[in-house]
């Protein structure tokens, strides 16, 4: 067989090679074949080999940066968390790399589960956005007086007057089931953070339904709360510069304080830490001039001592059914405890600030409510028709030959007044926000600004609070009056719905072994006491024509939230099967 060659003169390779590719096309063919496979067969290796090495360098990474956070505090792990592990996060639950990573890195124990724990936590509307603005100094003075609102000023009166000096029995009986609500809230706001608060975990441990339910009536309360304080402010200012209108006086208040609310949560922290401050003072200069009469210190009073507790007709001048009534009326002054873990969670270390603000609700509703509401029932006989027709306070003030009593109570009454209109503004946005963030409010009301504010929720619930002023104006008195009975029942079912997110919450966190950092006292029995006593609570209001109303109102709005709740559940079910049938 005679051998085919191309002869190469020296010098000329290339031009050969080139000869040699168009005389052979069969070896050509080949050839080109050859260089296809081995190319294929390179990359994939190449590939391959540094796809592995790639992944096995980004596993080392994630596994040590894994077992820092996991020896890290978890306030400092989330923040740690904010520009490293929210990637990594969506990297394992979109990939399922947990076999890849139980067989290279068996050496990090418990760093998935872990991590697993931080994003499903991470995941909730507090780690989504908004500033974490609020300085230690604002939550703490927020938790020392935001339970203090006009009704210890001038409304105690009326409470007086109905159960005698045994009113004490009802704010003891009325601050104990707030405590122990507090104390039940604190535990699952030390466990999650959030700006949802109880509306969040009724989401989690009871259902869709409660968490959306509980949200919007949470939400409808402080709306309505916005314009009744932005009147009693007005009528105040109106008192003192009559040519004004109280239209106007309670637009400009409720105008600025809005605009103060979209800026930054460092203004509502910064205008609560001063009127929280004004009301402290306020309240521990009437107790100082109270016990110094009580004692006859005070030369300018006219009364001393503690005869009047049982010198009206004894302790208990009405009966046990006038406490049990008192009780009822007492309980509605202590609404917007709760608030202190709706704010935490913007602060720079939510589960150390809520511990503090819950651990203290025991001395502020013993020292504001119970040490002043003594120090009037001790110098003023209960049956004083002044006591309604001019607030305790200021009855007492009178009587101890305070000079410019009204224009003294007039000025913490506003200041009082304005705190909680600022509070409503805040926590109704916050309530608002955090409805958006789970699918349940227009998503509009989950947009920020820059200073990491919800503005338009701020704007929503403002405008939802001026269209019922307006009602209030155009509207039949009925209406408006039905309107503000709907609240009447909602502090109730926020304390009931808190109780059992609670109780079954626990249940789950025993379940999945977790340890409890800030725990109920004497669970569950404490906790099926609060709930037993709501019950019966909500049962005597029905009965008694006084509350009928309130019920009603509230158990026909319940119903209709209740209803939507359901609605928008069924709707999101049948939407995940059909994203399941389409993947």
């Amino acid at each position: 067989m005679q051998t085919r060659r191309c002869r190469v003169k020296k010098g000329a390779m290339l031009p050969a090679l080139a000869g040699c590719w168009k005389r052979y096309p069969a070896e050509r063919s080949l050839f080109a074949l050859f260089l296809c496979v081995a190319h294929f067969f390179c990359v994939f290796l190449v590939r391959g080999f540094v796809f592995k090495v790639s992944r096995r360098v980004t596993f080392w990474r994630i596994a040590s940066k894994l077992n820092d956070l996991h020896r890290m505090p978890e306030p400092a792990a989330f923040k740690d968390l904010k520009h490293f592990g929210a990637n990594i996060a969506c990297r394992i639950r979109n990939r399922s790399l947990d076999s890849f990573y139980e067989k290279e890195f068996s050496d990090v124990p418990d760093a998935l589960a872990f991590l697993a724990k931080v994003v499903s936590m991470s995941s909730t509307p507090s780690s989504t956005g908004l500033e974490q603005g609020l300085k230690p100094r604002h939550v703490t003075m927020l938790s020392i007086a935001g339970v203090i609102g006009a009704g210890l000023f001038v409304g105690s009166g009326h409470a007086i007057a109905a159960a005698g000096p045994a009113v004490l029995l009802a704010y003891a009986a009325a601050g104990t089931l707030v405590v122990l609500v507090m104390r039940m809230l604190g535990e699952m706001a030390v466990a999650s953070p959030d700006t949802g608060s109880f509306s969040t975990y009724a989401d989690r441990a009871i259902g869709h339904w409660a968490g959306f339910t509980i949200g919007w009536l949470y939400w409808w309360f402080w709306v309505l709360v916005i314009p009744l304080e932005a009147n009693a402010a007005a009528t105040i200012l109106h008192a003192w510069f009559p040519g004004v209108d109280i239209w106007a006086f309670a637009l400009v208040i409720t105008m600025l304080l809005t605009v103060t609310n979209l800026f930054s949560v460092k203004n509502y922290g910064e205008f609560e830490f001063w009127f929280a401050l004004i009301k402290v003072l306020a309240i521990i200069g009437f107790i100082g001039l109270g016990l110094a009469a009580i004692f006859g210190f005070l030369p300018t009073s006219r009364v001393s001592g503690v005869s009047h507790l049982f010198d009206s007709g004894g302790f208990l001048p009405n009966g046990m059914g006038a406490v049990l009534g008192a009780i009822l009326t007492t309980m509605f002054s202590f609404m917007g405890t709760e608030i202190v873990t709706i704010a935490a969670a913007e602060s720079k270390d939510p589960g150390k600030q809520i511990s503090k603000a819950t651990n203290s609700v025991i001395w502020r509703i013993g020292l504001f409510y119970l040490v002043s509401i003594f120090i009037v029932v001790a110098l003023v006989p209960w049956n004083d028709p002044t006591l309604a027709n001019l607030g305790s306070y200021q009855t007492v003030l009178e009587r101890m030959g305070i000079p410019n009593a009204k224009m003294i109570v007039d000025i913490v009454v506003l200041v009082a007044v304005t705190s909680c209109l600022n509070s409503a503004l805040y926590t109704s946005s916050r309530m608002l926000f955090s409805l958006g963030k789970r699918g349940d409010a227009p998503a509009m009301s989950t947009r920020t600004n820059k200073s990491g504010t919800p503005y338009w929720a701020v704007m929503l619930s403002t405008g939802a609070a001026f269209l019922c002023t307006f009602a209030n104006y155009v509207a039949p008195a009925a209406v408006f009056e039905f309107l503000l009975a709907s609240s009447g029942a909602i502090a109730l079912l926020v304390y009931l719905v808190i109780a059992f997110s609670q109780l079954r919450m626990r249940k789950q966190s025993v379940a999945r072994g977790e340890k409890i950092e800030f725990s109920m006292w004497l669970f569950p029995g404490l906790t099926y006491a609060v709930i037993i006593f709501i019950v019966a609570a909500l049962t005597i209001m029905l009965f008694q024509e006084a509350h009928r109303v309130e019920i009603l109102a509230t158990g026909l709005l319940s119903l209709m939230v209740v209803a939507a709740g359901l609605l928008v559940s069924r709707r999101r079910k049948l939407e995940k099967r059909g994203a399941v049938v389409l993947n």
